[in-house]
């Protein structure tokens, strides 16, 4: 038996892995030019975050998710995008109470379990930026000009 990687899911060489180190450190650095700090949440959640976040009824949910139920018999699912845990992050240590506006960033993998077509992966790299703490618009007009610096940065 052949063993090879998962249908949609990707090994990445050298040289694609140089390429995507340049992008993850571009974003890094600008990013931090405007305060935003690096959060890691799992790459595992409950099913329930995504089901409250996303939407039970969304094709995210329903169709598109790897859910699996764990030894204790808890619903988990491989995260399919990244809002949802650095919401879950910030309720759950309560950085309102440490910071009043919060500015992170997440980098990272994530998996949805949809059908492979030319440019979409099962697993795949996702950049986000979050503002906790203000509804300031400049806020808006500031995560618009990070990603216009990372895109013109990378060309």
């Amino acid at each position: 038996m052949k063993i090879e990687s998962v249908r949609g899911m990707n090994d990445l060489l050298p040289e694609a892995s140089a390429k995507w180190h340049r992008v993850g450190e571009t974003a890094r650095r600008i990013f931090g030019v405007f305060g935003y700090r690096e959060v890691r949440t799992p790459i595992v959640e409950s099913t329930e975050l995504f089901v409250r976040g996303v939407g039970e009824t969304t094709d995210i949910v329903e169709k598109e998710t790897y859910t699996f139920v764990d030894r204790n018999g808890k619903s988990l699912t491989l995260r399919p995008e990244g809002t949802a845990g650095i919401v879950r992050a910030y309720v759950e240590h309560a950085r309102h109470t440490v910071e009043p506006v919060s500015k992170w960033f997440y980098v990272g993998p994530m998996y949805r379990h949809e059908r492979p077509q030319k440019g979409r992966y099962r697993e795949f790299f996702q950049i986000g930026a979050e503002a906790f703490g203000t509804d300031d618009p400049w806020v808006d007009a500031e995560q618009l000009a990070m990603v216009a610096q990372i895109l013109d940065t990378l060309k």
